[in-house]
């Protein structure tokens, strides 16, 4: 699978190749890093293109081999919806659900009905908070702590969603901070990173999703409990997908940039995940391809038997594999 960065876009010519060899439980494969010409550049500014990148060196895997723990990770991001009554119904649709053993399972409710959700969801699924404050708690009005989150039976926190940062305002510091934090006491990160519409059409993914993977890079003391979940903000809500050979080429590009900045080890290990509107149509298709290590849902998470199908799309990725 070949790999671009948006930094040797304006360059002219090809570049050398070289690859990459990962380590770990993911299977050794080649990756080719190579530069495009100013006609292929024209393909970014398109929302719809295929952004396909060919190659001769598709890595291969054992059956259902995942990076990280060997499990396949979907979460469920419940946002701002929910009742009493509608998330009873829910979690008995999830307690009912044949689920695929070799999936790890995390949803993240509201605040307020995360104590509702523990007491009355298997604990087959995992429960993650929607965020967190950077630090011990004391006087910050409307936020909850790392600390308390602990105390109700989170183990997770979805950080640095497109919605916090472009609706909210939080910028890559903070969520660095916060994201530090979270696991320095414990927290498992599911750290989010994804580009605009406007910056997909401009050619700046590569850049944009860097950008913000560095901020997570600056400041965590491991990645070992950190999953990346790649985000396209224009897929978001929208009915919009990136394709799954979209969708492949982000994510085999961050994993190269952990290689490169983190170690091969971590780019190995660290599960990618993608994000943006994937329903119990589309996930099986996404799943087969080779660097994405799961979802994170949003809307189709709140459809209990929607979400089980999405969490049971692991069997694509063990049939491609």
């Amino acid at each position: 699978m070949a790999v671009v960065s948006t930094s040797s876009l304006s360059g002219a010519g090809l570049v050398p190749c070289h690859f990459t060899q990962f380590s770990g439980l993911r299977k050794s494969f080649l990756k080719l890093d190579t530069s495009l010409s100013d006609s292929t550049h024209k393909l970014f500014h398109h929302v719809n293109s295929n952004l396909q990148l060919t190659s001769s060196n598709k890595g291969s895997r054992g059956v259902a081999t995942m990076a990280g723990s060997g499990k396949f990770f979907v979460g469920g991001n419940w946002k701002c919806n929910g009742t009493k009554e509608s998330i009873s119904k829910l979690v008995s649709d999830l307690n009912g659900a044949a689920l695929e053993p070799d999936v790890d399972v995390v949803v993240a409710p509201p605040f307020v009905y995360i104590d509702q959700v523990k007491s009355t969801l298997s604990d087959r699924i995992e429960i993650s908070s929607q965020n967190c404050w950077s630090g011990k708690g004391g006087a910050f009005t409307g936020e909850i702590s790392v600390e308390q989150l602990r105390d109700i039976g989170c183990k997770w926190v979805v950080l640095g969603h497109s919605e916090r940062r472009h609706v909210i305002g939080e910028d890559d510091q903070f969520i660095g901070k916060k994201a530090a934090y979270a696991l320095n006491e414990g927290l498992g990160v599911i750290a989010c990173i994804g580009e605009l519409l406007e910056e997909r059409e401009a050619g700046k993914t590569f850049d944009v999703c860097f950008h913000q993977l560095k901020a997570f890079a600056d400041t965590v003391p491991s990645w070992d409990k950190i999953v990346i979940a790649y985000e396209p903000v224009w897929a978001i809500g929208t009915g919009k997908v990136a394709t799954p050979q979209q969708a492949q080429e982000v994510h085999a590009s961050v994993r190269d940039w952990l290689s490169k900045n983190v170690s091969a080890d971590v780019a190995s290990k660290t599960r990618i995940i993608y994000g943006g509107s994937v329903n119990g149509s589309n996930c099986s298709e996404l799943a087969k391809q080779e660097d994405i290590d799961g979802f994170l849902v949003g809307g189709a998470s709140l459809k209990g038997p929607e979400f089980a199908t999405i969490i049971n799309s692991v069997t694509s990725k063990k049939v491609a594999a």
